[in-house]
């Protein structure tokens, strides 16, 4: 009876195998032809043999796809992309031949195509990737600033205070690059000084990976500019005028003549005019009133020149060098004003010129194996920055016997960085990716002064780092991983005066891993860790005193220790068919050694404070955030972001250890409202709520901006933008309570402008830009225009 059975089952599997019809799969990737890259989101289309439409699906961020549960028969499958020659092929499924392997495609750019294109972006999109979050800038967010300064407040999970300086998730501690690559400007001033134009892409590695240098404990924004390389001759101009309370001018020229196996490029861009920062604190313990006003002078002007040389399809040199030269300051004045005494009373004039020039020369050389994705680059980046500032200081309206000084900073930093990374693709599942890196960093420092209480001193800083990264990768059906380390050796002295002050040689290991799910296409999580380190900065450690207002002394402290933090950062996304996506995520940072800002206050002079740095003990930060690119209808198109942090703060305010507990929220709004195919109005709106941090209490900030264009000539070639940023002035950081003591204040910068901006493209035609790889290569290398 059980081998009756048996066979009766046999039988009955066999009849519904064969009246049921087999059903296969189409797997594969799509790539560059020329560059060998993942296209993402190209489209995949299965026609039946008529031409009638299947089924489609769009390839993923790595340029995969599969296509399950095809009834056997004979297709047409199809891949497209804008700008792309189309791919066709015809297959065949039946119950022998169900898994049908296309391979990797390799589409080639369609030139007639590329000439019709806008080369930037309508739209500004979101697209979350394996290590970092990338904001593709489109014309609606160059709308509503003419530097990166003003767009970066556009931008989810990054903050701009009224000085420029920025934050990523709440915290200072950032790594700002452009191209891969930092440079030896100030940060704050870096931003102002690129163009919005200019900007292709902003990325967000908040979490970055072995093959990253270690530095920046929020992570790293990295600025991707455009590199225009298409065939013949080609070219940007970008102007623009700022007016507000003064007039301010930027402009940029990008030109380049590919021709045969070269390809030559050039920018030049320049930026000019005041901007005017006051307000007032007031310290109502000693009945103490301080107002300043300052107007930011600056002169900027940006010089590349650069070529490829493609010699054949597998190697690639090139070469670019970048000239910055910068000269300005602040221009303006501190009064301090004693209730109790007027005789204490006294206006400090202060007028500071910084003339600055930063030189960049980086060569690259890449060769490309027959395997696809073998890949070996060597880099060399040589960077140069000298600066000289000049300080007058005079008082007037006082009784005191002060005597105006000056102060002379000769400020000279030379870095050297040479890097080789290589990329091997084991088998169709796994990647290897192996580096090495050396970068040699060496700072002087002279400083000369007038004034009787200090004296005239010297330092020099000089650091070497040696470091070998290696990451593994594996992706299956639906999870990936990849984990990696990065050895360093780290070498740093100091010497004060002749003497050396500070020494430090230590050896350590920087662990990371990434896991990521995707169960459909619709949805994907991922979870990833890593060590990072915030090794003090040249003006943390360097004791040279330097006198900021007549309250305000600074110095730093060359004994200060690196801190290490360990990083736990958990994302979502979920794509919203074409109207959009969303993106989430929550994180959690525990900071070791960490370094902070520590007040003292002077007994001699009531109301003024000593300010340095010193190492504490653990510091723990978390949050959460919220990310909506969305498309309402075809002519309204939104970003909005929700962000929530808290922050453990440790600290020394008046002799006296603090311990703060921070929490705060972000809330931005972004929108694009399409009025014809040439006009289009855009809306944005800011809101920061209350926070602390050690010295001060913040208190809630909003403001909204309004924009508009309009493209015209053939092609839309020219476009014509008007911004009215802070249109109800409110953009103002104000602070109240206070510590070591009570303090309350208005600080307002020069926010509410209107900007007329004017861009002309000229050209066209095949995209060929050599790409370098996008990370971080140096301490001071200044890819782009930088």
């Amino acid at each position: 009876m059980k081998h009756l059975f048996l066979s009766f089952l046999l039988f009955t599997s066999a009849i519904s195998m064969a009246n049921t019809d087999p059903v296969g799969k189409i797997t594969g990737s799509v790539i560059d032809g020329e560059f060998n890259e993942p296209i993402p989101y190209a489209t995949i289309i299965i026609n039946d043999m008529e031409g009638n439409l299947v089924t489609g699906i769009t390839s993923s961020d790595d340029g995969t796809f599969k296509i399950d549960n095809i009834k056997s028969g004979d297709y047409i499958f199809k891949v497209q992309f804008i700008g792309y020659k189309t791919y066709s092929k015809d297959i065949h499924i039946d119950r022998n031949k169900t898994n049908i392997k296309i391979g990797t495609i390799k589409l080639e750019p369609d030139v007639a195509m590329l000439d019709e294109t806008v080369v930037i972006a309508e739209r500004t999109t979101i697209e979350q990737r394996v290590d970092r979050k990338v904001i593709n800038v489109g014309k609606d967010l160059m709308t509503t600033g003419a530097s990166a300064s003003e767009i970066m407040v556009n931008i989810p999970s990054v903050n701009v205070d009224q000085d420029g300086n920025i934050s990523l998730r709440g915290n200072s501690n950032v790594r700002i690059l452009v191209d891969g690559k930092p440079t030896n400007l100030d940060p704050a001033q870096l931003l102002k000084q690129i163009p919005s134009t200019s900007i292709k892409s902003i990325e967000l590695i908040t979490n970055p990976s072995a093959k990253y240098n270690p530095e920046g404990m929020s992570g790293i924004i990295n600025i991707v500019l455009h590199k225009n390389a298409n065939q013949g001759f080609n070219g940007n101009l970008n102007t623009g005028l700022t007016v507000g309370k003064n007039t301010r001018f930027n402009g940029t020229l990008d030109m380049n003549y590919r021709t045969g196996k070269f390809n030559f490029y050039s920018n030049v861009g320049t930026n000019f005019g005041p901007r005017e920062n006051g307000g007032t604190i007031l310290l109502p313990e000693q009945n103490i009133e301080q107002q300043f006003k300052v107007d930011n002078q600056r002169e900027n002007y940006l010089f590349k020149v650069g070529v490829d040389f493609y010699l054949n399809d597998n190697n690639t040199f090139s070469f670019y060098t970048n000239q910055n030269m910068f000269d300005g300051g602040p221009d303006g004045y501190i009064s301090v004003r004693d209730g109790n005494d007027t005789s204490m009373d006294v206006t400090q004039l202060l007028y500071m010129n910084m003339d600055n020039s930063n030189s960049a020369y980086n060569f690259l050389f890449d060769h490309d194996f027959n395997k696809e994705g073998h890949d070996i680059q060597f880099e060399l980046d040589y960077n140069d920055f000298v600066e000289e500032e000049n300080t007058n200081i005079d008082f007037t309206d006082t009784a005191l016997d002060l005597i105006p000084y000056n102060d002379l900073v000769e400020e000279s930093r030379e870095n050297f960085t040479g890097n080789i990374d290589y990329v091997n693709p084991l088998s169709e599942v796994s990647k290897l990716e192996l580096g090495a890196e050396v970068r040699l960093l060496d700072t002087d420092n002279d400083y000369k002064t007038t004034n009787p209480d200090f004296k005239d001193s010297q330092y020099q800083y000089n650091r070497d780092i040696y470091s070998f990264y290696t990451t593994f990768g594996q992706t299956f059906e639906k999870w990936s991983y990849q984990l990696g380390a990065r050895l360093e050796q780290f070498n740093v002295d100091a010497v004060y005066n002749g003497a050396l002050v500070y020494e430090d040689d230590y050896f350590t290991v920087y662990p990371s891993g990434f896991v990521s799910y995707n169960p459909g296409e619709k949805n994907s999580y991922q979870l990833s860790y890593s060590r990072r380190v915030d090794r003090p900065g040249f003006g943390q450690v360097n004791p040279i005193r330097e006198v900021a207002s007549p309250r305000l002394t600074v110095a730093g402290n060359p004994e200060l220790r690196p801190q290490f933090t360990n990083s736990l950062e958990l994302n979502y996304t979920r794509k919203l068919g074409k109207k959009g996506s969303l993106t989430s995520g929550v994180f959690y940072r525990r900071t070791q050694d960490e370094i902070n800002q520590v007040f003292n206050t002077r007994e001699d002079e009531p109301g003024s404070i000593f300010l340095t740095f010193a190492n504490f003990d653990s510091n723990d930060s978390y949050g959460a955030e919220f990310s909506l690119n969305y498309k309402l209808t075809d002519w309204w198109s939104s970003n909005t972001g929700l962000e929530l942090y808290g922050q453990n703060l440790k600290g020394v305010a008046g002799n006296e250890f603090i311990e703060i507990d921070n929490k705060a929220f972000t809330f931005r709004t972004n929108h694009n409202l399409k009025a014809t195919e040439s006009l289009t109005f855009s809306l944005f709106g800011f809101y920061r709520s209350a926070s602390q941090d050690l010295q001060l209490n913040v208190k809630p900030m909003y403001f909204m901006n309004l924009g508009a264009r309009y493209s015209f000539l053939e092609d839309n070639k020219a476009t014509l933008s008007l911004n009215f940023n802070d249109v109800f002035d409110t953009q103002e950081f104000r602070i109240e309570d206070g510590r070591p003591f009570e303090q309350k204040g208005r600080f307002k910068g020069e926010t509410q402008t209107v900007y007329l901006g004017f861009s002309y493209r000229f050209g066209g035609g095949k995209n060929r830009a050599v790409k370098r790889k996008s990370r971080d290569n140096d301490e001071s290398g200044g890819g782009g225009v930088f």
